[in-house]
């Protein structure tokens, strides 16, 4: 049995949990130590039980304190080789036998869980998401996706819980503060998923056993977590999909989501 929650997550900072009844990990630490600490508070875990901490990227809402907190306690951390060479204020906070190098197709082992990493098309020097099994169940993380490549899509399948990026709807981004830049950097190929495609992304994976799905990474000057959660049903709908064919629900960047049982 697998066990997922969201701490926090969207375009201010990321943190997920991830656990079997042996193994608790992190999915990236984008938010402060403190904010991690009573995240999971909420749930019932001890920093102490955490075995890991993988990171997605470089970018700080992934990496704000995971050096921070892999110090404080002895937490191993891993990261591909570049993502490494990107963030050497952290790396120097932790532990040099706590610094784990992964290949960003190749399985690698937490405990009793088994780490699939796949790589995403973002403006980062190496951005990736996540297969996590207990050779079981499988579910995937999957954000900071300009575009789903054939890659991206065969290795969500068969998954029965995914934490994909819904991050923004484009009439908003259209009318939103952001600079013009900004605006073409996130809805490019190596930006960020919008909300239709997000769901389009979910219609192709039911029928690989998707049951569950939070959507995550939201923007917070060009989305909405009404509109994300709307749009992605209204998509599946088109195809032909009925309202409660998959548990949806929207992730928050203030506080966590319930911890949400797989299996």
């Amino acid at each position: 049995m697998l066990k997922f929650c969201s701490l926090y997550s969207g375009s201010t900072g990321n943190s997920l949990f991830a656990q079997n009844n042996n193994t608790k990990i992190l999915i990236d630490a984008g938010v402060s130590a403190k904010k991690i600490i009573e995240g999971l508070d909420s749930i019932d875990v001890s920093p102490n039980e955490i075995d890991a901490i993988l990171i997605t990227h470089e970018h700080s809402d992934h990496v704000q304190s995971v050096g921070t907190f892999s110090k404080k306690f002895d937490i191993p951390v891993y990261a591909n080789s570049k993502t490494w060479s990107k963030i050497p204020k952290e790396v120097q906070k932790i532990d040099e036998k706590n610094i784990h190098t992964f290949n960003s197709s190749e399985d690698f082992i937490v405990g009793d869980l088994v780490i699939h990493p796949f790589r995403t098309p973002h403006d980062a020097i190496e951005s990736c998401g996540f297969n996590i099994s207990d050779g079981n169940t499988k579910i995937s993380i999957a954000t900071d996706l300009g575009h789903v490549t054939p890659e991206i899509k065969s290795c969500l399948m068969g998954s029965k819980f995914a934490l994909l990026e819904s991050n923004y709807e484009p009439e908003v981004l259209r009318i939103c503060s952001y600079p013009s830049l900004l605006k073409s950097r996130i809805a490019g190929p190596n930006g960020h998923l919008s909300n239709n495609m997000a769901g389009q992304l979910i219609s192709d994976l039911i029928e690989s056993g998707l049951a569950t799905v939070i959507l995550g990474h939201l923007s917070k000057e060009s989305n909405f977590p009404e509109m994300a959660y709307e749009t992605v049903l209204s998509e599946l709908e088109s195809r032909r999909f009925k309202r409660g064919t998959i548990d949806l629900s929207v992730a928050s960047r203030f506080e966590p989501s319930k911890l949400i049982e797989v299996g």
